[in-house]
């Protein structure tokens, strides 16, 4: 017998789940693409899009995931041979300086490891000892995906600043977007990419960059950028067809014009709260379960925690085990310890990852916690008592 039939609850971090209106919005039939109400919805995303990025500056949009509107950020800053500081607190911080590095530019890593945020005096330190002003952007995530680490961004500008170096400031918001508090132009940020399946709570395929003036200036002193990554044209259209450099993608606009709805009718500072709270139940929940057990959160301190995903450990391969044994028994679906340790080496099976983003709330969480308590005690894993209800109290807001 099993009790995971009934309706399954991804709890990967991304793609996220997609509430009933979006999926709804997408089940139409194709629209026309050169005339009517495709054209009129299109422009209204735009300041919509600004207003979950905090900014004033531009919006280009790409069909791509993540990694797409990665490559578009440096196509449009970078040449060829240009210096990169890439700042690392996990998997895609690694990433993002491996594809600069593969496009050409001359890039230096500041690794910080997998369990500590960015730490500003370093990237000063880099910075001043550019004397030559050869690094041209420092790439920044705001929360890694694999570890759930999450830097502080403002702290990273107030480096470049007093280091009085002019390199641009690109963030990854793909994960964080729509989940926890970002601030494009309080905080700096001159580049900022994300993508539509995490916090946007849209099927992947659609990679957004916000960039700032002074970028748009550096994108005009490139003396070449691919034509489909070009976002000069996409961020200020003549015409309908180059906001996509061809065919709209039509029904994830669909979906991305009522999830926008969702969020500003909810209140931008509501769904970070609703997060924030959300995330201390979970990391509750752990704490609890870690007391005499084996069960790790990545990052020690709460306030370089990540709310919308939390990278955890158990001794190999119980992550593994644990993984399976919700899927296949409560119908929950945890996220694999990517880049948390080598497929090919059998530590891998030792991190799992919760995804708590977008379209969550409390009974979801809870459901998925009393899953993994009631996984924990299947498998004889040991682990501390009352997880769940030190969660439920964070809930009630006690």
């Amino acid at each position: 017998m099993t009790l995971a039939h009934g309706t399954p609850y991804l709890a990967i971090p991304g793609p996220s789940v997609m509430p009933d209106a979006v999926l709804r919005a997408m089940h139409r039939a194709s629209p026309n693409i050169y005339a009517g109400e495709l054209i009129e919805l299109t422009a209204s995303l735009m300041p919509d899009l600004r207003r979950v990025a905090r900014t004033e500056h531009h919006v280009a949009i790409y069909i791509a995931n993540g990694h797409g509107a990665w490559e578009a950020a440096l196509a449009n800053t970078v040449r060829l041979g240009e210096g990169v500081l890439a700042l690392a607190t996990g998997r895609f911080g690694h990433g993002w300086a491996e594809m600069a590095g593969r496009l050409g530019a001359d890039v230096s890593v500041l690794d910080f490891g997998k369990s500590a945020p960015v730490d500003p005096a370093r990237v000063e330190a880099a910075l001043r000892a550019d004397k030559a002003g050869k690094i041209r952007a420092v790439l920044a995530t705001h929360v890694d995906t694999s570890s759930s680490v999450r830097s502080d961004i403002a702290a990273i500008r107030a480096a470049i600043d007093a280091a009085g170096h002019p390199a641009l400031l690109m963030v990854d918001c793909i994960a964080s977007l729509g989940c926890d508090v970002f601030e494009m132009d309080a905080w700096g940020v001159d580049v900022m990419v994300a993508g539509s399946q995490k916090g946007l709570m849209v099927p992947p395929g659609l990679g957004f960059v916000f960039f700032s003036d002074k970028a748009a200036a550096r994108r005009r002193e490139m003396d070449m950028v691919s034509p489909y990554w070009d976002w000069t044209l996409r961020a200020a259209p003549e015409v309908f067809y180059q906001y996509f450099f061809g065919t709209a993608p039509t029904h994830h606009l669909y979906g991305l014009r009522a999830a926008l709805d969702m969020i500003h009718a909810e209140g931008i500072e509501a769904v970070w709260a609703r997060h924030a709270q959300l995330a201390r139940a979970i990391w509750t929940a752990c704490e609890a379960w870690s007391e005499g057990g084996a069960l790790r959160l990545n990052l020690a301190d709460p306030a370089h925690r990540s709310h919308a995903v939390t990278s955890l450990s158990l001794p190999a391969p119980k992550a593994s085990d644990l993984r399976i044994w919700l899927e296949a028994n409560t119908g929950v679906t945890l996220g694999i310890g990517l880049g948390m340790a080598d497929p090919d080496d059998p530590a891998w099976h030792g991190f799992f990852r919760m995804g708590h983003m977008g379209h969550v709330n409390a009974h979801m969480v809870l459901g998925m916690l009393g899953s993994v308590e009631a996984g924990l005690a299947a498998l004889d894993i040991p682990h501390g008592r009352d997880g769940l209800s030190a969660a439920a109290r964070v809930v009630a807001g006690a």
